[in-house]
Formats: C-alpha cells, structure tokens, sequence
C-alpha cells in the first residue's frame, strides 16, 4: 500500500465512465419498467460493462500501476540515478526513490493539474515526505532537458510523452532521455499510444536491446482497448574499437 496521495489518472475520464454506466443502468430499468425489454437487456449489458471498465481503470490508477511498475524497478541495484520524465506526483519517481539507498531520484515535470488531479509540485513533496523517502523535483520540459549529457543511469517515464501534441516534439522528448542517459543506461517508457513511433526513435539512436511489450490487465484504463505498452532499451557502450570505427 502506498502512503501518499496520488489522485487519479485521467479523472475526468473516470467519471465519464461512472456516470455514463449509471445512465444506462437507469435507462435499463425505465425500459424494463415500460416493458420494452430487448432496449432494456442491451442497456443493461452496456451499463455493466461501463461500470466494469470504470473498475479497471480505477483499479489500475489505485493498485494496478504501483505493482507493475514495482516489478519493472525491482532491477534497481539501489546505486543508480534515476530520472523521471513527467513525474506528476511521484508514482513512480518515489517508487524507484524507495529502492535507491546509495542512488538518487530525480522528477521533472511542468506541474499542471489538467492531467491528474490536484497534480503539483508541493504535493509531490508531501508524497515523498509520506513514503519516508528522498527526490529532486525539477521544473523543465522533457523536450529541452537541464541535465548534461549521460547524467543519469536509468530514465523512466509513465503516461507523460503523449501529452506532447506533435510527433517531431515527441521524438524531440526521446532523444533528449537517450541523450541524459550514460552508455550502457536503461530507458524504460510506459505510454498508451505512439511508443512504435518511440522505439524507431531509439533504435535510429543505436540503442540496444529494444523490445516493445504490453504490460496486460494491471495496466488497463478501461479494457484491453486502452492498454499500456512499455519500451525498454539499453544505450551502447561505446568500446575502442567502436570509438575507431566513429572516428
């Protein structure tokens, strides 16, 4: 269980689910009621299947993330610094905090609410206080970042790149985490749409070791039609005998 407060992914989409259940569940008792009871059976199958979807999504912005993205960071040596592209309020920056005792934690985000509710800076602050852990919180725009190249061993990122609206900013965001990583560094992104434009970023980079991969039913804002998929991959260490070909 997690101590902090972490609102709700995508609230208002929560709610549209809610109520938009409820609503159907309320025209399937008219109908049943007026006796018009094929109407009624098809609003009722819909209702119960719009207040299941409400249940994934709440489930996986309550339960379902913090597990997987606890598998994913349980690689962790506990030496590492780790950056955090549009870490909100902490979910998963004070998750990997929690695993670096030697290490260091770092968010970035712009600090905006429309996205998550009651999303700022102060309130990330007063998570990692909760969780009895340690960050960084920096303000900046993951398209320009204010760290030197190969600052960090392992960069993260959950729900945050596809707020950026065009693709070339985007891709602009991808470049700048390969770039902030050190050779031989982890990348791990977690997005809903747009991550097999990503990989074709990282793998024009060089990178190693690229997968793609759906991270299932935990990570579900709804159904199988509102998924999560992760992109992982490692930056090249660049040997000798690669610095020759280079040169």
């Amino acid at each position: 269980m997690r101590r902090g407060n972490y609102g709700y992914d995508a609230p208002w989409a929560l709610a549209g689910l809610v109520f938009g259940g409820l609503a159907l569940l309320g025209l399937a008792a008219v109908s049943f009621t007026f006796d018009v009871p094929a109407p009624g059976a098809v609003f009722l199958l819909g209702g119960l299947y719009t207040l299941a979807s409400a249940g994934s999504h709440l489930y996986t912005t309550r339960r379902g993330k913090f597990a997987v993205w606890a598998g994913e960071l349980h690689r962790l040596k506990g030496d590492e610094r780790v950056l955090d592209l549009g870490c909100g309020r902490g979910a998963v920056l004070l998750l990997a905090a929690g695993r670096l005792p030697e290490g260091r934690a770092v968010g970035i985000d712009v600090w905006r609410s429309r996205d998550q509710s009651g999303n700022a800076g102060q309130v990330t602050r007063a998570n990692a206080a909760a969780e009895d852990v340690t960050a960084d919180l920096v303000t900046g725009d993951m398209r320009d970042l204010p760290f030197g190249d190969g600052t960090f061993d392992v960069v993260v990122s959950s729900l945050a790149l596809h707020h950026v609206h065009r693709a070339e900013e985007r891709a602009r965001a991808v470049r700048e985490a390969y770039r902030v990583l050190r050779p031989g560094g982890l990348i791990l992104l977690a997005d809903l749409r747009h991550t097999a434009a990503y990989e074709d970023v990282l793998r024009d980079l060089g990178m190693t070791e690229v997968r793609r991969r759906d991270l299932g039913w935990r990570y579900w804002y709804g159904g199988p039609w509102a998924d999560m998929w992760m992109l992982e991959g490692r930056k090249p260490v660049l040997t000798a005998a690669s610095a020759d070909r280079v040169a």
